[in-house]
């Protein structure tokens, strides 16, 4: 059974903009193909998920948004995305270049607005570029300071790029952590265990606490600023999947050039 309920203090509508539980938390404006998908996830999520979706009172109700969580699997985005949905805020993530070229999903992608990102190219630039107009928006954009899926051997959240700290650094918008966990068993990373569907898993995800940023001046042009930020964002997200894990994380953070455990303040990518 899922526990999906109100976010409290969300203002009540005057016309529901959409069908059935959704349109009673989102007011959110969007074109249809955000509610399709939020539906269509929720349809999909049902049979094999137990969802436990916490502190959705933590998602600010409007305004701009950068959203960090962890990054365990392929479903994860799916499960994010869902829970920004019924949180009130519809998710817009910056997502591999190489998605958007499967026919069909590719598609999909673009209606959704997601935004396209080529590492290590000159249009990863162009990526942060659009996601600064999302947030101009208003909107909320989702950042995987992580990049892919985490290579710690115990699946605790790795090193951190430095794209969301540049984003929030630059515009002033707000960064919310998420912490979540059990995804990554319905549909295992690098093929670390057999993919699982029934019985149903536990899938746990929770909003941490607006990650402070104080101290850090505006601009994204002092890599130091740039750098505490990334180690701050990244202690926020930890933080936020110890709680749902209900375990003490590692001392140190996973560097996945150097393949060990490394202090957290060197554990920027």
């Amino acid at each position: 059974m899922s526990t999906i309920s109100q976010p409290p203090g969300r203002p009540a509508p005057g016309r529901r903009r959409y069908a059935g539980r959704l349109g009673r938390v989102n007011h959110e404006p969007a074109n249809r193909s955000f509610a399709w998908c939020a539906h269509a996830a929720t349809a999909l999520l049902a049979p094999f998920t137990h969802l436990h979706y916490l502190n959705q009172d933590r998602v600010p109700a409007a305004g701009p948004l950068i959203v960090v969580p962890n990054h365990i699997c392929s479903l994860d985005p799916v499960i994010v995305g869902h829970y920004l949905a019924y949180s009130g805020r519809w998710p817009h993530f910056l997502a591999r270049a190489n998605l958007f070229e499967v026919r069909g999903l590719g598609t999909l992608l673009r209606a959704l607005e997601q935004i396209p990102v080529t590492r290590g190219s000159i249009s990863a630039a162009d990526s942060l570029r659009t996601a600064r107009e999302r947030l101009d928006q208003g909107l909320a954009v989702i950042v995987y300071p992580e990049g892919t899926f985490t290579y710690d051997p115990d699946e605790w959240p790795m090193a951190g790029h430095t794209g969301a700290a540049r984003l929030a650094l630059e515009t002033g918008a707000p960064v919310l952590p998420i912490g979540q966990w059990g995804a990554n068993f319905i549909v295992p990373p690098r093929h670390k265990r057999p993919v699982h569907l029934l019985p149903a898993t536990d899938v746990t995800v929770s909003a941490g606490p607006l990650v402070d940023l104080a101290g850090l001046g505006e601009g994204d042009h002092d890599r130091h600023a740039v750098f505490e930020a990334t180690t701050r964002i990244m202690n926020a997200i930890t933080a936020e999947v110890s709680r749902v894990r209900g375990l003490e994380p590692p001392a140190g953070r996973w560097h996945p050039g150097r393949r060990e455990r490394v202090d957290v303040q060197a554990a920027v990518l």
